[in-house]
């Protein structure tokens, strides 16, 4: 299970779970989430589910905690992608009420841009350097 982490400026954070999501897998796909939630503390976490191929229980689990997590922080969580029978899944739980479900994410993330890993590092180094 890999879960492709997508940062960009204006404070958002795009995930890309791949994979299933189970009760073996949430673990791992939750630490990857939060590290990056930790770190950039975003205003908007976009969950991307076009590369789930299977999903438990433990998806409700794993949006739940996030958009707690998000909530917290005065933020929101999108969720893109969702397929049929998760988007069911989603409906049946309530999850669609706290969350949008959208299939195109481009009026969020607009001319916002990606960072690769050497800005992030460059931002590090300015922000040691601010202390």
């Amino acid at each position: 299970m890999d879960t492709e982490i997508r940062i960009y400026t204006g404070g958002i954070i795009y995930a890309v779970i791949c994979g299933d999501i189970d009760h073996h897998t949430a673990k791992g796909i939750r630490s990857d989430i939060d590290k990056a939630i930790i770190e950039r503390d975003p205003k908007l976490l976009i969950l991307d589910f076009s590369r789930v191929t299977f999903m438990d229980s433990s998806g409700i689990g794993l949006v739940m905690g996030r958009y707690r997590q998000m909530a917290d922080r005065g933020g929101e969580v999108i969720l893109t992608e969702v397929v049929g029978y998760i988007r069911k899944v989603f409906q049946l739980s309530g999850i669609d009420r706290l969350t949008k479900i959208v299939g195109d994410v481009s009026r969020y993330i607009g001319c916002e841009q990606r960072l690769d890993e050497e800005d992030i590092k460059e931002e590090k180094t300015d922000e040691a350097k601010a202390y």
